[in-house]
């Protein structure tokens, strides 16, 4: 007879009812068990709705990941892309496929990680579906609300604009080869290692930064009686890849300057400069926010950020994105998606 208080339980031991009895635990009472869910919006609002899928062995492993950073970091990838769109969640269904031979207590942590990521935004898990599958996989659809003229496109960056980074870029990356290869750390202090981990394990989605740059735009401003146009995206796969996506829908180019983008300290005395910079520009999973918009909220919203945020750049006119050094201790270089990861290159 099988314990069921056991913590190898299997899936296969309790069946998909039995599972699903545990995972309600996370969700509101009032909210699940029927076909769907219903969400209220607010008026004059509009729905944003994306999906992300996380795949063990691409996106997570035992070896680095534990299910409740497996299931926090889900939950952060979806809240960073409807941060990306200038809106605020509302909550998240989630699918998930799982092997029979995963243990129960592995699911319910990672819901756990999920659960922590989500409160601190207030947003719920209101649904989902469990098949089986012959690999673990996490599917997450997001939920948020946006009012129409604060919305956040890729296609909406204008010449003269300036470009702004939530936060530092290439920790994720960082933290992730420490995790692999934790001989490469020998000269970093406990601390910096920590923040480095913590960096890949629990990235935090920067809605924060969505709170603060709506409080911008909607504040009066004779001079600028007309909607903003804001451009951006998050910087999942990287920094150099959202500059170039954001540019090519726009239609327009930049000029970025070494000098101004911020990465953690702890790079300059332990990675060589080629290094350093591949995991700052190609690295990705930092989840931090690259918006392009008028110089005064640029300067407005980096200041009401604080540390690390930065106006690292500006949009011209052309299609090229061009990493420069005013100093000229680097030699100028066009930015490729070449180097970044791409899924089945």
């Amino acid at each position: 007879m099988v314990n069921h208080e056991l913590s190898d339980l299997k899936i296969q031991d309790i069946g998909e009812q039995g599972l699903l009895e545990r995972l309600h635990k996370f969700c509101p009472s009032d909210v699940v068990g029927d076909d769907a869910a219903v969400i209220t919006t607010q008026p004059e609002q509009s729905l944003v709705v994306t999906t992300d899928m996380l795949v063990e062995g691409v996106h997570f492993s035992h070896i680095t990941t534990s299910s409740a950073d497996a299931g926090w970091r889900a939950a952060a990838a979806n809240l960073s892309d409807i941060a990306a769109m200038g809106a605020s969640p509302l909550g998240i269904t989630v699918g998930l496929g799982l092997p029979g031979h995963v243990q129960v207590s592995w699911v319910e942590q990672l819901y756990q990680g999920m659960t922590e990521c989500l409160e601190k935004y207030h947003v719920p898990i209101v649904g989902g579906d469990i098949v089986r599958s012959p690999v673990t996989t996490v599917a997450i659809t997001a939920f948020g609300q946006v009012h129409p003229h604060l919305v956040i496109r890729r296609c909406s960056a204008q010449v003269g604009q300036a470009i702004v980074v939530t936060g530092i870029h290439g920790a994720a990356c960082a933290g992730l080869e420490l995790l692999l290869n934790p001989q490469i750390g020998k000269t970093l202090n406990a601390a910096e290692k920590a923040a480095l981990i913590t960096a890949h394990q629990r990235p935090q989605p920067r809605l924060d930064a969505i709170s603060l740059l709506q409080k911008i735009v909607n504040a009066p401003n004779p001079n600028s009686p007309s909607p903003i146009l804001i451009a951006g995206m998050d910087s999942s796969d990287g920094l150099a890849d959202a500059l170039i996506q954001i540019c090519r829908a726009s239609g327009v180019g930049a000029v970025i300057e070494y000098s101004q983008i911020p990465y953690p300290s702890a790079f300059n005395h332990w990675l060589t400069t080629d290094q350093a910079w591949k995991y700052i520009l190609y690295g990705g999973e930092d989840f931090e926010l690259v918006l392009c918009l008028p110089h005064p909220w640029a300067l407005a919203l980096v200041q009401a950020l604080g540390t690390d945020a930065a106006i690292i750049g500006t949009v011209t006119p052309g299609s090229q994105v061009v990493l420069q050094d005013k100093h000229k201790k680097f030699p100028d270089q066009v930015l490729t998606l070449s180097q970044g990861f791409q899924h089945f290159s």
